[in-house]
């Protein structure tokens, strides 16, 4: 039976900007990808502008042989979200703008 995915969620507001993120996807194995990490979406929280996806990394540890993701679930901070929110603002991604999904690839977990 599959575990039943966390409901993590906050608003805030950065630059003026008041956004809605929400937790997308927990670290999983994917058939044609491989291992996919936390995956968490942001969106403005009125109107319909540009969304940020934040995708983080997988991380895979290795026992007997056996692949799995460590930690399975790793804790969520608001703070590193919004650091790498403000992190993803000042690479390029603007809320006000319309268009396609800003994704953003990070090296470290929001933990």
């Amino acid at each position: 039976m599959p575990r039943v995915k966390r409901s993590i969620q906050s608003a805030i507001t950065i630059d003026g900007f008041s956004l809605l993120w929400n937790l997308h996807r927990e670290q999983q194995l994917s058939t044609e990808d491989g291992w996919k990490g936390l995956a968490i979406h942001v969106k403005v929280a009125e109107g319909v502008r540009r969304e940020l996806h934040l995708e983080y990394p997988a991380y895979v540890k290795e026992q007997r042989g056996i692949k799995f993701t460590a930690p399975p679930r790793p804790t969520i901070l608001a703070a590193k979200v919004e650091a790498h929110i403000r992190q993803a603002m000042a690479d390029g991604w603007d809320p006000d703008s319309r268009g396609k999904p800003f994704i953003y690839e990070l090296d470290e977990l929001p933990s």
